[in-house]
C-alpha cells in the first residue's frame, strides 16, 4: 500500500547482489586477487545502494521529513478536501483540506473508518470497479452539521497501479441552507397573509348574511376587520423595508448621527405606549458621545424596533433600560464605536432560540407575538441595517440580567480621535 511493486527494479537488485557474491567466491578461492575483487565490487555496492533508495515508497520518504512531491503540493492547493483511494478502498493520499476535516491520520487507512456514509462509499466502490463519474450527497454532523457534495472519479488500472479513484468533497452547506430559507420564507409569507385574508372573507360573508341587521355584531366585526387589514399593511410595509435594506446592504451609509438625541426622541414617541403597560423607559446616554457613521432614518427604525419590542414583551411595572456608551473596539470589526444596550425584564428567551431570532417570521411565542402586533420581521430588518452600517448585533437572555439586545456601531471617521 505504501508503494507499487516494480519487477524490473527487483531483477536489477538481485542481479547486482549475484555479481557481488560471485566476486566474493572467486576471491575466497584464490582465483581473483582481493584488490581486483574490491575494485569490481565497489561500483556494484554503490549500484545496490542507489537502487534500494530509489525504490522506497514516495509516502514513506515524505513522512520521514523530505520535501513533498509535486502531486502533494498540487492537491494541497485545492480548497476542497481531496482523497486518493486504492483498489482496496484505502486512502493513499489526502490533501491539507481533507486532513483538517478528518484528521491527520486518515492516510493508509480504509475509507470506511473515516467516512461512514453509505451513498459515498457506494460511489467510491463503483468508481473503483469501473470507469465512470459518480456523485453523492454527504452530511457530516461532527463537530457541526455540514453538507457536502461528493464527486468520485475513476482512475483506470493502466494509468496508475496505486490510485484507483479520486474523491472530492464540495461544501454546499451555505447553498442548501439558503434554499431552505427561501422555501421557508415563501411558505411563511403565504401563511402570514392567508390568515388575515381568511378572517376578512369570513367576516364579510357574515355581515352580508346573519349579521346584516345586527348593529352590535357589525361594529364588532368591522373593528376586527380593521385590525386584520392593518396587520396585513404592517407585514407588507416590513417586507418592502426589508427588501430595500437588503438591496442597499453593500453600500455603507456616510452620514453623521448623534445617538443620544435619536434615542431620546424614540423614547418620547413610545412613552404613551409604555405608560399603558406601566413600563418606564430610561435613557442613559451622555450628550458628549461622538457621532457615529450612519443613516438617520434606518437607525431610527433599528432602535424603535428594539425599544418597542422591549416595551411589548417586558413584564408590566418594570423598566426598559437603554444604555449608550463609547467602546474602543468592536468585536470582529475593529475600530472605535458606540454601544447601545436595550434591556427588558420579561420571560427569558431560551438559549436555543437566540440564534434564530433574526430570521424572517421566526417567533418564540407565535400567539403572543400576533397578539402584540408583531410581524416577525422586525429583528430581521434590524440585523440587515446593522450589517449595512458595518456594526454588530448581540443578544443575551436570562432570568437574572433580563433580555439584552446590544448594537455596536462604528464612529464616524472625523470622530475617531475624540475618545
Amino acid at each position: 500500500m505504501l508503494g507499487s511493486f516494480n519487477p524490473a527494479e527487483y531483477r536489477l537488485r538481485f542481479g547486482v547482489a549475484g555479481c557481488l557474491l560471485i566476486c566474493l567466491a572467486l576471491a575466497l578461492a584464490g582465483e581473483l586477487p582481493w584488490l581486483t575483487a574490491l575494485l569490481i565490487a565497489s561500483p556494484l555496492i554503490l549500484a545496490y545502494i542507489l537502487t534500494s533508495r530509489t525504490t522506497l515508497p514516495t509516502r514513506k520518504i515524505e513522512r520521514a521529513g523530505q520535501a513533498p512531491t509535486l502531486t502533494t503540493r498540487i492537491l494541497d492547493a485545492f480548497p476542497a478536501p481531496v482523497l486518493l483511494i486504492d483498489k482496496d478502498s484505502n486512502v493513499t493520499e489526502a490533501n491539507k483540506a481533507a486532513k483538517e476535516l478528518f484528521g491527520n491520520e486518515i492516510e493508509d487507512k480504509s475509507l470506511t473508518l473515516t467516512l461512514r456514509h453509505p451513498a459515498a462509499l457506494d460511489a467510491v466502490t463503483n468508481a473503483i470497479a469501473g470507469d465512470g463519474y459518480f456523485t453523492a450527497e454527504i452530511t457530516l454532523s461532527v463537530p457541526v452539521v455540514r453538507r457536502y457534495e461528493g464527486h468520485v472519479m475513476s482512475v483506470s488500472a493502466q494509468e496508475s497501479q496505486l490510485v484507483r479513484a479520486a474523491l472530492v468533497l464540495l461544501d454546499v452547506t451555505a447553498a442548501r441552507n439558503a434554499e431552505e430559507m427561501r422555501a421557508d420564507f415563501v411558505a411563511n409569507v403565504s401563511h402570514e397573509l392567508r390568515s388575515p385574508l381568511t378572517s376578512l372573507s369570513g367576516f364579510i360573508e357574515t355581515l352580508r348574511g346573519p349579521a346584516e341587521n345586527d348593529p352590535q355584531a357589525r361594529q364588532r366585526f368591522l373593528t376586527i376587520m380593521e385590525d386584520e387589514a392593518r396587520r396585513m399593511a404592517r407585514i407588507i410595509d416590513d417586507l418592502l423595508s426589508l427588501s430595500r435594506v437588503e438591496s442597499n446592504e453593500h453600500i455603507r451609509p456616510m452620514g453623521h448621527v448623534a445617538l443620544p438625541a435619536l434615542l431620546n426622541e424614540i423614547a418620547e414617541l413610545l412613552r404613551l405606549q409604555a405608560e399603558k403597560r406601566h413600563v418606564t423607559i430610561t435613557i442613559d446616554a451622555a450628550e458628549t458621545l461622538p457621532d457615529i457613521r450612519g443613516d438617520m432614518d434606518e437607525l431610527i427604525e433599528v432602535f424603535r424596533n428594539l425599544i418597542d419590542n422591549a416595551v411589548k414583551y417586558c413584564r408590566p411595572g418594570t423598566e426598559v433600560s437603554v444604555r449608550c456608551r463609547a467602546i474602543d473596539h468592536i468585536p470582529d470589526v475593529g475600530g472605535q464605536g458606540v454601544q447601545v444596550a436595550v434591556t427588558n425584564f420579561g420571560d427569558p428567551i431560551p438559549r436555543e432560540h437566540l440564534p434564530r431570532l433574526t430570521e424572517r417570521f421566526y417567533r418564540v411565542d407565535k400567539a403572543r407575538s400576533r397578539d402584540v402586533g408583531g410581524t416577525g420581521l422586525g429583528l430581521a430588518i434590524v440585523k440587515h441595517i446593522v450589517n449595512r452600517h458595518r456594526g454588530r448585533l448581540n443578544m443575551t437572555s436570562d432570568a437574572t440580567n433580563g433580555t439584552i439586545f446590544t448594537v455596536m456601531l462604528p464612529l464616524h471617521a472625523e470622530c475617531q480621535k475624540t475618545l
